[in-house]
């Protein structure tokens, strides 16, 4: 896949743009894990035409409004036309667009995008990142500051992971079918702090968090089979906890000092389980040319066969018994689970408080508040526990039906899920009723977000912005 990029002139749609402060909080993916923290403003008491602020029209894309303080910055693509943009959050007016056009996009997953990571910023700089190209950095008002070309990926579902900031640095975590590593670049110029490979593990979408307590810090990556906690500073692993699912997608949130994972992935629980028969099995079976490699058209039609282009790593069109011996391990290693941990003092893997393995999301973030986790799954089924025990307090369903891949998030009381197809529901916090929906009529990748009485949901056309 091809690279090579043009840079296209900026659109600066407003010639004073009020600039962020220097003390802004650093703002990126789930970084205030889903909680519109300090605001005492309801959300809107319906979404409808009386409580919608503004619409803007935006290009095509799946990452999530990113507040900052006036601003609201996003990503999307059309065509290859590769997008930063910044909004106001008061009229919905574009102020700048930062545009860079790619020969080739990356392959990514039928309900994918190729503007799927959410943009991170400490009210100085932007970041965002495209797996068709890698790292941007802009200022506040757009300047372009610097970029990082990476990839392309060996993944034809394409890359989600967003990065984050902490410290000075911006973490980049890329699982995929080879050379999975884990990135730290400087804020200031993109040149590589550190990079630790992910060996073993295979194609995953969760985004890092920090994960900060007794005076230290702990980079947490959730993946394949694994979660693993680094050191921020040097990029070293710090210890590793196994039980986990083949696929993670879900990002892990930290609340009251308790780490929630969640992870579920097709084929992972007890009774329905994916398996892949032994090597000298599955070669007695199916090698018709006896050459000692399984090709495509040797498969039987199934879990194997479908999944042939992930599994042949090297790219020859045939299996060998170290391809096959690597997903035969995730598929019998892999757990589907929901585990509430709690630090070492030592510094060692942390303790499992609670677990639960029954309604998990495959995408979609959980969502804990007011002493409550929420999970959304996907048909619409949410999940109520108790989050200090774990116990299952209630179990509903949402207005929306389909595929669930925005994260919950919660305000004033209120829970917001969002389905794939369009369909926003929201929830009483206490009571766990619902009390609103509304169809936008239009696909929902995004996570929504709220500040000061609003709420911003970005569908795949248009950004909304409904309030009081």
């Amino acid at each position: 896949m091809s690279i090579r990029v043009r840079f296209l002139a900026p659109v600066v749609l407003l010639s004073c743009m009020p600039g962020l402060s220097s003390a802004q909080q650093v703002s990126y993916f789930r970084s205030d894990h889903g909680l519109a923290e300090g605001t005492t403003h309801s959300i809107p008491a319906a979404l409808d035409d009386a409580h919608l602020d503004w619409k803007q029209p935006l290009p095509s894309g799946h990452s999530s409004p990113i507040l900052a303080r006036e601003r609201i910055l996003l990503t999307g693509h059309d065509g290859n036309q590769l997008s930063t943009l910044c909004l106001d959050n008061r009229s919905g007016r574009i102020l700048w667009r930062q545009s860079i056009e790619v020969d080739e996009l990356e392959k990514v997953h039928a309900e994918g995008s190729a503007a799927a990571a959410s943009i991170a910023t400490d009210g100085q700089r932007v970041v965002s990142f495209f797996g068709s190209f890698g790292l941007l950095c802009y200022d506040v008002d757009g300047k372009p500051l610097w970029s990082k070309k990476l990839g392309p990926y060996r993944d034809e579902f394409g890359s989600a992971s967003s990065p984050i900031l902490f410290g000075g640095k911006v973490f980049l975590n890329e699982d995929h079918d080879l050379d999975s590593h884990l990135l730290a670049v400087r804020e200031t110029d993109g040149d590589t702090v550190w990079q630790t490979p992910r060996e073993g593990f295979t194609r995953s979408y969760a985004t890092p968090v920090i994960w900060s307590f007794a005076g230290k810090s702990q980079l947490i990556v959730a993946g394949a089979l694994e979660l693993v906690a680094y050191d921020p500073s040097a990029g070293r692993p710090l210890w590793r906890l196994e039980g986990f699912a083949r696929i993670v997608n879900t990002t892990p949130v930290v609340s009251d000092g308790l780490l929630y994972v969640c992870t579920w992935s097709p084929g992972g629980d007890s009774d329905a389980r994916i398996a892949m028969e032994s090597w000298p099995v599955a070669l007695t079976q199916w090698d018709a040319n006896h050459n000692g490699k399984l090709e495509s058209d040797e498969l039987p039609a199934g879990e194997v066969r479908s999944r042939f282009f992930r599994i042949d790593l090297d790219s020859d069109q045939a299996l060998n018994e170290v391809e096959w011996g690597k997903y035969a391990r995730l598929f019998e290693l892999a757990q589907n689970s929901f585990v509430a941990l709690a630090p070492d003092e030592h510094g060692g893997p942390p303790h499992i408080v609670w677990q639960y393995k029954r309604g998990l999301p495959y995408v979609a973030s959980p969502l804990v508040y007011r002493g409550k986790v929420y999970l959304a799954k996907d048909g619409g089924i949410v999940t109520i526990l108790d989050a200090k025990t774990g116990k299952l307090l209630k179990q509903l369903r949402a207005a929306g039906a389909g595929n669930y891949y925005a994260s919950p998030v919660a305000a004033a009381g209120k829970v917001l899920v969002a389905s794939g197809p369009g369909v926003l529901t929201i929830l009483d916090a206490d009571s766990g009723e619902v009390v609103e929906s509304h169809d936008f009529g239009e696909r929902i990748a995004a996570t929504p977000a709220v500040a000061d009485g609003r709420l911003y949901i970005r569908t795949e056309r248009a950004l909304y912005c409904f309030g009081n």
